[in-house]
C-alpha cells in the first residue's frame, strides 16, 4: 500500500523528513566533536597534576615487580586487629548499626575517647572537646581546612611524613620547611623555625613521636615552641598519632601547653592494628570541634558506624595486645639500632613511633638511587630520605612494622649496600 502524499501545512510542510540526512548531519557533528575532543583531551585539574606524588608509594610499587621483596617501607603494622574489636564491628553490622552517624562521631565514642585522653595522655578534656575523623589523615586534612586559607602558608619540618604537603598542595598553601639536624637531636629547634615565620604563616605542623626519625619533644621544648606560636599568633596542629608505641618515656602531648590555638590528633591505625578501617579523633577547644565537625559533611559526612563501634570496643575492652605490639617494636628497635652501630652506620635512635631514620652516605649514592638499588639488586625496600623532605638526601627510613626474621635479614642486607660504595 503506498502511503498518502503529505498534507499541505501539516506538521512535515513540503514532505515528510529525509531522515538519512538527518543522521548524516548529526555524524558529521559527532565526528567534528570527537575530532576537537582530541586536540583537546580534558585531564585532571591543575591542583592534582601539581600535587606531589608520596615517594613511600613510588618504591612499594617499585617492589611490587619483584618477587621476594623484605618491605622495609610501609607504616603499616604486621600484626592483625585484635579479634574482639572485629567481631564487636561484625555483630554490630548483623544487628544493622548501618547507618550515618552525627557528623562528630556516636556520643559514646566521644565520650570513650575524652576518657582515654584523660587517663592516658592527661588532657582535661571531655566529649566536646573531640571530634572522631576517618583516620588520621582525615583529621590533619580537616583541619588544615577548618584553619588555613589559600595562600597561608604552614611550618613543615624537614624531614617530615610527605602528606602534609601533599594536603597543602590540594589546599593551596605555601609550605616553608625548618630543619632537622643531627646536631639538634633532629628535634625541631625554636630558632630555626622562627626564621621560616613570614606574615602569611598561619599555622605549625608538630610531629611527636616523629616520622621518619621517631624522635620525641620533652616537655621544656614543647614549652618552647607554644611560646614561639604565641607571639606569632599561630595555630598549631600536633599530630600525636604514635602516642602509645613509645620505648621508655611517655609521649609528651602538645594540647595542654595551649589548649587555645592547639589541634591534636591520634588515631587508631597504629596503636590497635586498625589502618584498614580509618578512623582517628581530633581534641581541641569546644568551638572549634564544632567547627571540624561541620567541616566533615560535604566529604565524608560522618566516620562509618561499624568503624566507630570497633574503635569504641577498643578503647572499653583490654589493651594487653596494645603494650603486646608496643614491646615488640621496641625489640625490634633495640636489635636493628645495635645492628647499625656494630657496623658503624649512624642513625636517629628513635623513642617512639616504629622508624629509624638510617644514614646512608657511605654508600657515595644518592638517596634515591640508593633505594631503588636496594629493590632491585638487595630485595629490600626502603623509603628514599627526600620523600620526606628536600634535606633527607643522605637517609632512608626503616619501618620496624615487619617480621623480625624478615627486618633483622633487610637490615644486614641494607648494611652491606651501605658499606660497599660505588
Amino acid at each position: 500500500m503506498s502511503l498518502p502524499p503529505p498534507v499541505s501545512g501539516g506538521p512535515y510542510p513540503g514532505g515528510l523528513p529525509d531522515r538519512g540526512a538527518a543522521s548524516r548531519r548529526e555524524a558529521s557533528r559527532a565526528s567534528d566533536r570527537l575530532s576537537l575532543s582530541s586536540r583537546m583531551m580534558l585531564g585532571p585539574s591543575n591542583t592534582i597534576r601539581s600535587m606531589p606524588r608520596s615517594g613511600i608509594r613510588e618504591i612499594n610499587e617499585l617492589a611490587s615487580q619483584y618477587d621476594g621483596v623484605i618491605h622495609l617501607e610501609m607504616g603499616q603494622p604486621n600484626f592483625s586487629t585484635p579479634e574482639h574489636i572485629s567481631r564487636a564491628a561484625g555483630e554490630a553490622a548483623l544487628n544493622g548499626f548501618t547507618t550515618y552517624t552525627p557528623n562528630a562521631g556516636i556520643p559514646e565514642l566521644r565520650e570513650a575517647i575524652a576518657e582515654k585522653l584523660r587517663n592516658f595522655n592527661g588532657l582535661r578534656v571531655g566529649a566536646e572537646n573531640v571530634t572522631v575523623t576517618t583516620g588520621g589523615c582525615g583529621a590533619l586534612f580537616t583541619s588544615l581546612v577548618s584553619l588555613c586559607d589559600p595562600g597561608d602558608a604552614i611550618l613543615l619540618s624537614d624531614p617530615t611524613w610527605p602528606n602534609y604537603a601533599m594536603m597543602a598542595s590540594i589546599q593551596g598553601l605555601e609550605v616553608r620547611h625548618y630543619p632537622l639536624r643531627a646536631r639538634d637531636g633532629w628535634l625541631p629547634n625554636p630558632e630555626e623555625i622562627e626564621r621560616q615565620i613570614t606574615p602569611n604563616c598561619r599555622a605549625m605542623i608538630l610531629v611527636s613521636p616523629s616520622n621518619p626519625t621517631g624522635t620525641m619533644v620533652g616537655e621544656d621544648l614543647m614549652g618552647e615552641i607554644l611560646d614561639l606560636a604565641r607571639r606569632h599568633n599561630l595555630w598549631v596542629i600536633s599530630d600525636e598519632v604514635y602516642d602509645a608505641i613509645t620505648f621508655g618515656e611517655p609521649a609528651v602531648s602538645a594540647y595542654p601547653f595551649d589548649s587555645d590555638r592547639v589541634i591534636s590528633i591520634f588515631s587508631f591505625s597504629k596503636t590497635y592494628a586498625m589502618t584498614g578501617w580509618r578512623i582517628g579523633y581530633t581534641v581541641a577547644r569546644p568551638d572549634m570541634a564544632d567547627v571540624l565537625g561541620n567541616s566533615q559533611e560535604p566529604t565524608t559526612s560522618c566516620v562509618n558506624s561499624l568503624a566507630q563501634i570497633g574503635a569504641l570496643t577498643a578503647l572499653r575492652g583490654p589493651q594487653d595486645e596494645v603494650w603486646a605490639m608496643r614491646d615488640a617494636y621496641w625489640e625490634r628497635r633495640d636489635l636493628v639500632t645495635e645492628m647499625l652501630s656494630q657496623a658503624d652506620i649512624a642513625f636517629a635512635r628513635p623513642d617512639g613511633a616504629f622508624y629509624v631514620w638510617v644514614d646512608i652516605s657511605q654508600s657515595r649514592l644518592s638517596d634515591n638511587e640508593f633505594a631503588r638499588r636496594m629493590v632491585i639488586e638487595h630485595r629490600v625496600a626502603v623509603v628514599p630520605g627526600t620523600t620526606f623532605g628536600p634535606g633527607g638526601g643522605t637517609h632512608v627510613r626503616v619501618s620496624l612494622a615487619t617480621d623480625t626474621e624478615s627486618l633483622l635479614e633487610g637490615i644486614s642486607r641494607l648494611i652491606r649496600a651501605v658499606r660497599s660504595p660505588c
